[in-house]
């Protein structure tokens, strides 16, 4: 009983957990679906950002030389500029089909403010300025991909402001003066905004929107023994109102990672669109736990054993018993509608140690464990609960007589159902995380199970600090 019930625990906490690199070219195990109503919550945030990051635009002075009839020459400075309010009213994000996404913003406004300083002769007069910016538009293509190390990327490949109208008002003496030639003033203000707005979006992207977007988690912990790897297996796919993120997603050993034998399915995701995010996880990530758990070995005496086989005790007596269990095929997780079950297959060999320290095999068994499953999530992780409905154990070789075989299936029902079945719950309930940015949070969850896959959607609150 030892050797089945101990590597259970591992077995089926593995089991509901789930994603590791495929090969090239394989179908992911994880596809994180952006809608177009995520794309535009995404699109309000960065409105958020970028409005924060315009109030720290630095403004350069600027000075020329003016000549007016019956005024003569004369020379002019502004000079502390400064944006004073800025107000980005509306934005869209927009999937670019092979490429990224467009950022357009539009009706946006910037008030900038400073002072200004006319020189003629040995005339010195100074006042203070304000500059309405109405009606600006700005476009940012962004292309997507991903490195070596299955983190996405982003950089802007183009960028462009416009300026609609621009309004100077001049105070102080002589300020009429200076708005007889607003127009080289107005001329200037807009070559600098809009050079210095594109200028703060590409900088913003590279040093702020690119290193967030490395917070992905590439490998994730579940425990002790498995990991998760959410590795990207290619650059993010923009199409029609929606973002595709493929993940390789597999649960891995992460003492001795081993090669997976078999492909991921190919998923047909449901056009939904009710939520801002989608997670199709394949059960090929589930399956993938079949490598995760090690064999067990355990130890016991002949005398031990021999309610379960009378003729150990009397063949090989005073003798230890050494129990090995392992997994011996890959347990299929079976989707169905409404539904999840899975019935792992194990082996347990049994060897006496000989007073030569040698190892005698005595007996081999197959266990199944007939499991139904239920899988839900919060704002950030995926949790499970196990039903175990029956343990079977089938006598497949012994070298000490016959087996009592139905006392084994019984004692394994009983612990499976009264002591494992709690503990594997409660890891399950602590849950694995989903592959979310920093700062990300799921609300409004919805399970639905396909064929092959789980769906789940939700949709997303940015968490500002």
């Amino acid at each position: 009983m030892g050797a089945p019930a101990r590597v259970l625990p591992s077995l089926l906490l593995g089991l509901l957990l789930a994603s590791s690199p495929g090969a090239p070219g394989a179908n992911p195990g994880l596809v994180a679906r952006i809608t177009d109503q995520g794309l535009q919550y995404v699109a309000k945030e960065g409105l958020v950002a970028l409005q924060r990051e315009l109030h720290r635009i630095t403004l350069p002075d600027f000075t020329g030389d003016f000549k007016i009839k019956h005024v003569g020459r004369g020379h002019y400075e502004f000079h502390s500029l400064h944006i004073h309010s800025c107000e980005l009213l509306s934005s869209a994000l927009t999937p670019l089909p092979g490429q990224g996404l467009s950022l357009s913003i539009s009706d946006a406004s910037i008030r900038v403010q400073g002072d200004w300083k006319v020189r003629k002769s040995f005339l010195r007069l100074h006042g203070s300025f304000d500059v309405h910016i109405k009606g600006m538009t700005i476009s940012v293509n962004l292309v997507l991909g991903s490195e070596s190390s299955g983190r996405p990327t982003v950089t802007t490949s183009s960028c462009s402001t416009h300026i609609r109208d621009v309004e100077v008002d001049m105070s102080g003496n002589l300020g009429w003066l200076l708005s007889l030639f607003h127009n080289q003033i107005e001329s200037r203000l807009r070559e600098i905004l809009e050079s210095k707005v594109c200028e703060i979006i590409q900088k913003s992207v590279t040093s702020d929107l690119q290193p967030y977007l490395q917070t992905l988690p590439v490998t994730t912990e579940i425990d002790r023994l498995a990991g998760i790897d959410y590795s990207l297996m290619e650059a993010p796919r923009a199409a029609a109102q929606m973002l595709d993120v493929m993940l390789k997603a597999e649960i891995f050993n992460r003492e001795h990672r081993t090669p997976v034998a078999f492909l991921a399915p190919v998923m047909s995701l449901p056009e939904e669109h009710t939520r801002m995010v989608y997670f199709a996880i394949s059960d090929y990530v589930f399956n993938t736990a079949s490598l995760v758990p090690p064999t067990s070995n355990i130890r016991l005496t002949t005398k031990s054993f021999r309610a379960f086989v009378p003729r150990l005790a009397k063949r090989y007596p005073n003798m230890n018993l050494e129990l090995q269990g392992r997994v011996v095929s890959a347990p299929v997780l079976n989707f169905s509608p409404g539904n999840l079950s899975l019935s792992p297959q194990m082996e347990v060999e049994g060897f006496v140690l000989l007073p030569n320290s040698a190892r005698e095999l005595i007996f081999q068994l197959g266990v199944t464990t007939n499991l139904s499953a239920t899988l839900t999530f919060n704002a950030s992780k995926i949790t499970g609960f196990l039903k175990p409905e029956k343990v079977q154990v089938e006598l497949k070789e012994s070298k000490v007589g016959l087996f009592n075989v139905e006392l084994l299936e019984a004692l394994l029902n009983y612990y499976i159902l009264n002591t494992l079945y709690s503990e594997v719950n409660a890891k399950l309930a602590s849950g694995f995380p989903l592959p979310l940015l920093k700062h990300i949070q799921l609300y409004d969850p919805v399970v639905q199970i396909h064929k092959d896959f789980l769906f789940l959607g939700a949709n997303v609150q940015y968490l500002r600090v």
